[in-house]
């Protein structure tokens, strides 16, 4: 897989001085990790949009359905100077051929979750949003978004990543000019990794495979990169994993020998049951599709859906 994937990030996270004192919030899992897997876009909105480094620090106020950006201490307003850049700012995103994008956590312009809103001066609610998040968020409907507090978190952050290639797997087979048939083998190989997410998208999206030769070609792939990313949304737990794995067993039936389905429901068990990661299963899944060779799952994403060295099935 390419993994010059290009994602959007806060660039105070990659460690640039562009916050309002003066400094930065680099991420070490961003800077140091995710770096070498992805190309990152990094984007301040307070700089990008004229205003200075330092400047006055700034909070949301007003009512959710119409925040406006106000300095904290003399009450200038920057609203409309901020909604003017965001919507320059995404159409030139437009060319980035983004996979994904990294939030600033609790930032007024950047802030994706939960972000202070002040109705009143001594009243806040958690249930805004940075009026550039938001714009991103409008405008790319389909992009994974995160913010960086949320990456610390073992299933948010394989939850996010997943999408991330996924979306970039997606992008790469349109960029082939894929007909009918292309599209059948993309869903094969993804049946499993759609089933850990969302077997009801799964169903889904069968039928719109199913029923792909009476759908114009347009309308078809983006029904279905609309369906693919709404599952790939819902988190992999491990009762859905747990699912995927007996699912993955029917193909051995006839294969394995009594010991071995002992051992393969062990460990599913032992996965169940929160005493091993996914990696343990997955690994002698992959042994088995090796010594009895069935192409059908050596075939599936789900095997692995991004790098192993990210080790992001590694957790209990």
């Amino acid at each position: 897989m390419d993994t010059n994937i290009s994602v959007g990030v806060s660039s105070c996270l990659l460690g640039n001085p562009v916050r309002y004192d003066g400094g930065h919030k680099r991420d070490r899992y961003i800077t140091d990790v995710l770096a070498n897997y992805f190309h990152f876009v990094p984007v301040c909105p307070e700089v990008e949009c004229g205003l200075t480094i330092p400047r006055e620090a700034m909070r949301l106020v007003g009512d959710i359905g119409n925040p406006q950006l106000v300095t904290i201490r003399t009450g200038v307003n920057h609203t409309e100077r901020m909604l003017s850049y965001c919507r320059k700012k995404v159409r030139e995103l437009e060319n980035e051929d983004l996979c994904g994008f990294i939030f600033k956590k609790d930032s007024p312009s950047s802030g994706l979750h939960r972000v202070k809103l002040y109705i009143s001066p001594n009243n806040s609610i958690r249930k805004a949003r940075g009026l550039f998040s938001a714009s991103v968020a409008d405008y790319f409907k389909l992009l994974p978004l995160e913010e960086e507090g949320r990456l610390h978190d073992e299933n948010l952050r394989e939850n996010f990543i997943e999408r991330v290639f996924c979306y970039r797997r997606w992008k790469d087979f349109l960029l082939d000019s894929p007909g009918y048939k292309g599209l059948i083998d993309f869903h094969a190989r993804h049946k499993l990794l759609i089933m850990a997410h969302s077997p009801r998208h799964l169903s889904i999206m069968g039928k719109i495979v199913a029923e792909g030769k009476r759908i114009p070609p347009g309308e078809l792939l983006n029904t279905y990169e609309s369906s693919l990313m709404g599952a790939m949304s819902l988190k992999a737990t491990v009762k859905k994993n747990v699912n995927v794995l007996q699912h993955i067993m029917g193909y051995f039936k006839k294969l394995l020998t009594k010991d071995e389905k002992v051992e393969m429901l062990e460990i599913i068990n032992r996965y169940a049951g929160n005493m091993v990661p996914l990696v343990v299963p997955l690994t002698l899944v992959n042994h088995y599709i090796r010594k009895y060779d069935v192409p059908y799952l050596r075939n599936q994403v789900y095997l692995e859906p991004h790098p192993s060295e990210l080790m992001l099935r590694n957790h209990v």
